[in-house]
């Protein structure tokens, strides 16, 4: 299933991307044919369960893999450039210039033992022709900008001496420092009360607007992503299941799959009665005679040909599609 929408060629693109981990407890298959398309500009959520893959695709996008990772059929693009097949030394350019991003839980991405202002500087220093001389003013234009209050004084802090909301701005700091085409955010609100997430949302889509860059919004929430994205990709089990324009995606869904998660995001107008959960749990990754649909076991329109057959990538129009033999 192609995920590119309709216009100019993508800034980042993932084809047929499949990767496993080598374990003690055996291989596991982690992402299959998996493929992704980010325009210039424009916010892509990713949703699904935790283990359906949603951080493995980030960080094969950045290379950022575990050594037990094997990439074995697939390609990945960036604005032309082959990330399979840089080198590390390309690939130190890219990152942090290029594309940036923004890591689950603030406090353990952040040196726990350098103030906030010197990890800024770092990024600066290796990324962008700043002098060392403007390197200070840099670094607390930077926190203004995510409105860190006292942004002079936070310069000096260590990351202990922060709360939860203000590490998670330092954190978009550091990520937009050096003014990247792609911004990765993943799980970017863990951990934080319902006000700080909205703010901290808030503050990624107005800078990425501002400076015309892409995102990818990695998130279990569906809620978060329907206020946020312009399209949304569906993953279930290492697979893309079903992708849409955000609208389109929760006016009409077509995987079973993703009818499950959206019958399962509390709304404001709903109570817990009216919320359904989804059966069962993800499939083994290690096992080897994975079905060629790994929902079928937890689909009520689960047909014999679900596993006999191999997926079909059904295209629903030039924005959107659906992985499945018995659509809805």
């Amino acid at each position: 299933m192609s995920s590119e929408a309709a216009g100019p060629s993508p800034l980042l693109e993932v084809m047929d991307l499949s990767l496993e981990f080598r374990t003690r407890s055996g291989t596991v298959h982690a992402l299959q044919g998996v493929n992704l398309a980010v325009q210039k500009g424009e916010t892509v959520g990713i949703v699904g369960e935790s283990g359906s893959g949603k951080s493995v695709l980030s960080f094969a996008i950045l290379r950022i893999l575990d050594a037990a990772a094997r990439v074995t059929s697939g390609a990945i693009e960036f604005a032309g450039m082959d990330m399979l097949a840089a080198s590390e030394r390309s690939l130190e350019e890219v990152r942090g210039r290029e594309i940036s991003m923004i890591f689950q839980n603030p406090r353990t991405a952040l040196n726990p033992i350098r103030r906030i202002g010197r990890q800024i500087e770092d990024v600066l220093s290796m990324h962008s022709s700043t002098l060392r001389a403007d390197m200070k003013a840099k670094a607390i234009e930077a926190l203004a900008r995510v409105r860190i209050p006292d942004p002079e004084r936070r310069y000096a802090a260590y990351p202990f001496e922060l709360s939860g909301g203000q590490c998670q701005r330092v954190m978009i700091a550091l990520a937009l420092a050096c003014n990247p085409q792609l911004l990765i955010a993943d799980e970017p609100t863990t951990g934080l009360d319902v006000t700080t997430q909205a703010a901290i949302l808030s503050l990624i889509s107005e800078l990425a607007a501002e400076r015309k860059m892409a995102t990818i919004l990695i998130t279990h929430d569906l809620a978060l992503a329907s206020e946020y994205c312009d399209r949304i990709v569906v993953m279930h089990a290492g697979h893309v299941v079903e992708l849409a324009p955000t609208s389109q995606l929760f006016s009409r869904p077509r995987h079973p799959y993703t009818a499950r998660l959206i019958a399962s995001t509390p709304g404001p107008a709903q109570g817990i009665a009216t919320l359904a959960s989804i059966p069962g749990n993800l499939p083994d990754l290690r096992r080897a005679d994975l079905p060629n649909c790994r929902f079928h076991a937890r689909c009520e329109r689960a047909q014999d040909a679900c596993t006999a057959l191999a997926l079909p990538n059904i295209p629903v129009d030039a924005q959107s599609g659906v992985r499945c033999v018995n659509p809805l």
